[in-house]
């Protein structure tokens, strides 16, 4: 799977600086990370809504989507695949590979040093939205 990853990686890189008109990926990329978040969070919400109904085909399509917007949104940040990799290997030590921090681990005086810090949670958008009709 890494694998397959770091080639769709290298492609979304390749066509940063391609041309906007016929190249979905660097129209996105050059659309700036507000119009990124919000595709990678539409993707989000669809492997929600498909899981949901049972669809399983859906889920598989959608996750596709899913990760190629994580892998536009890595590009668009500088993070490399590698940078992923050694993260989940670091909590594989901690907790083994299926298991997420629990919150209570990151005020452990023994896990703390090891632990990267916790940040604050910001808005998205300083702006009002308004609502569809």
């Amino acid at each position: 799977m890494t694998d397959s990853l770091d080639r769709l990686y290298m492609a979304v890189q390749a066509a940063r600086d391609g041309d906007p008109a016929t190249s979905r990926t660097a129209r996105l990329l050059q659309a700036g990370r507000g119009k990124m978040t919000k595709k990678m969070a539409e993707e989000a919400v669809e492997v929600v809504i498909d899981t949901m109904h049972g669809d399983t085909a859906a889920v598989v399509r959608e996750s596709a989507d899913l990760m190629y917007n994580l892998v536009v949104l890595w590009v668009a940040a500088g993070v490399h695949p590698e940078d992923v990799w050694a993260e989940m290997d670091r909590r594989e030590q901690l907790l083994g590979i299926a298991e997420k921090i629990p919150k209570r681990m990151l005020q452990s005086p023994e896990l703390a040093p090891r632990l990267a810090p916790r940040r604050k949670v910001v808005a998205l958008a300083s702006q009002r939205l308004r609502k569809r009709r």
